[in-house]
């Protein structure tokens, strides 16, 4: 016989749980944005020396 264990609900994430969850996201959202912004710019001036 096998014992059935109760099923484990997936629990909801605390209030700062999900705040830091949204800090992060954003944080990772701006930090790839400003790297994209970067590239851009160091792409255009690579381009704007050699003409």
């Amino acid at each position: 016989m096998t014992t059935k264990r109760p099923q484990q609900q997936a629990q909801k994430p605390s209030q700062p749980a999900r705040r830091e969850d949204r800090l992060k996201a954003a944080l990772k959202a701006n930090l790839k944005r400003r790297k994209d912004q970067a590239r851009s710019r160091k792409d255009a001036a690579e381009e704007e020396q050699e003409n």
